[in-house]
This record gives C-alpha cells, structure tokens and sequence, in this order.
C-alpha cells in the first residue's frame, strides 16, 4: 500500500475517533448524530452540485451504503447507551476489518497477502482484547456493538465496489454522503417528529462540526478504498481505537491498563505490516 495512502487513513482514523468521543461525551445521542448527518447533507449536496457525476453503475452501490449507514449510525447510537466508548468502540471497530477481507473477497475477488492478512489479524484481535476488563467481556451493548460492526463491514465494502465503479471517488462520496445524510434526519422524524430535531439546545455546533469530522474522515477512506485493498484500508481505519482509547482515559475518566497499552502494541505492529 503506497505510504501516502497509509497515512491519509491513520488521520482518518484520529479524526474518526474524535467524533466518536463527542458523541459518546452527549446526552442525547440520537440527536447529536442527526445533526451530525445534517451536517453531512448539506456539505455533500453543495460539493456534488459542482462534480460531474459518478458512473451509473455506481449509484446502486451508493443507495445500497446510505441505507446501511443509516442502520449503523441507530446501532452505534444504541451501543452507547450502556456501554464505555473504550469499550463499546473496540468491539464495533474489532470485528469489521476481517468481516470487509471476507466481503472484499466474495464481492470483489480480492487477494490480501499473507503478511497483510497477518497485520489484520493482529489489529482485529488488538482491537477487541481492548474490550476486555480482566478477563472478563462485560459489556452491556455487546450484540448492538457487534451489529454495528456488520453494519461497518458491509458499508465499507459497498462503497469499496462503488467506488471503483464510479470512475470518481470524490462524486461517489458526495452522492452517497448526501444520501445518507438526507435519510438519517427523515428517519428521526419519524421517530420523534420534525419540532425534536429543530429544537434550540446547547451541544448543536459541536456536533454539526462533528458531522463535518466525520464526513471529511470517511471520504479519506473511500478515495483509499478506490486504489488500495479494502480490508487493509480497513484494518489502517480501525487503529481509530487507540485514539479513542486515549481520548477516554484524558478526557472522559475511563482506564488504560497494562494489557490494553499491550493490545495497542499488537495494533500498532499489525499497522507496520500491512503498510
């Protein structure tokens, strides 16, 4: 993998873990991701309004991976209910990287090689032993966390297919964004109505600038995804968890023992190694 795109994913990565943080830091969190997306449909309509469009075959793959954000985005938002952003965020992340190799290889006809799959490996298993207290998983959320490591896997490789479809990686991730970004907000509408979303309350800039992290995050991964192995691209993207990790141990009070700086250690290496 060319060592631009290496480090174009690990900042994706940190930025993926800042958003994260600010929204497991809220109250409502239903709410914040809403204006998150909201945020992302009006920053991806306006860009696509000026890139010529993306190769029809790719629209299908685009509609497909909006409507999976959607359910990712309801996942992760349940996930955080009961659940520490260090531990609930290494089990989501953990699980998709191998699940996008398996995909890429049914889907894609992908091959990774043997030192790369080995480095997944080492990041996937890094990621989830961060989810261990002692040695016990003791994590409320854990099959919302686990769905929402489905729902990673299958958009990642969705928009992997799309994208080297449409022939253009920043049209694809303006169409899909603004897809996505429009669905999100209808379907909290329709869980809490429009007066809910529309609501003057303390916390709404800050997630709206999250909503821009995030889109300017995932749009790095897909223009990698265009040239680079999915499940590599993957695997560099998951290394967000020792971001995260970091964030909750300085700012939200949360532990970073021995054995989780050790699963950062086995993260690291397998990061070496797939670059």
């Amino acid at each position: 993998m060319p060592f631009h795109i290496v480090l174009l994913v690990l900042f994706a990565a940190s930025l993926h873990a800042g958003w994260n943080a600010l929204l497991r830091a809220g109250e409502d969190r239903l709410w914040s991701m809403t204006v998150m997306c909201l945020a992302v449909a009006i920053t991806s309509t306006i860009a696509a309004l000026f890139l010529a469009p993306p190769a029809s075959a790719s629209w299908s793959y685009a509609a497909l991976s909006a409507v999976l954000h959607v359910g990712y985005n309801l996942f992760l938002v349940r996930s955080y209910r009961s659940g520490d952003l260090g531990q609930t965020y290494p089990i989501a992340r953990g699980c998709s990287p191998i699940l996008v190799t398996i995909g890429a290889s049914l889907f894609a006809g992908e091959k990774v090689g043997a030192v790369a799959m080995l480095g997944i490996a080492l990041v996937s298993g890094g990621i989830i032993f961060l989810a261990f207290k002692g040695r016990k998983l003791q994590v409320p959320s854990l099959p919302y966390a686990l769905g929402t490591g489905c729902f990673i896997a299958a958009y990642s490789v969705a928009d992997g297919i799309g994208v080297r479809l449409s022939g253009a990686p920043m049209a694809y991730t303006a169409w899909m964004s603004a897809l996505w970004g429009i669905l999100m907000p209808a379907v909290y509408v329709g869980l809490r109505g429009t007066r809910s979303l529309f609501s003057v309350r303390p916390g709404f800039g800050t997630a709206f600038a999250g909503g821009l992290v995030s889109l300017l995050a995932y749009g790095i991964v897909i223009y990698a995804m265009s040239g680079a192995p999915m499940g590599a691209v993957s695997a560099l993207r998951e290394t967000s968890v020792l971001f995260a990790a970091l964030i909750g141990y300085l700012f939200l009070g949360e532990s970073l023992s021995i054995p989780r700086l050790l699963a950062c250690a086995a993260i690291a290496t397998g990061t070496v190694m797939i670059g």
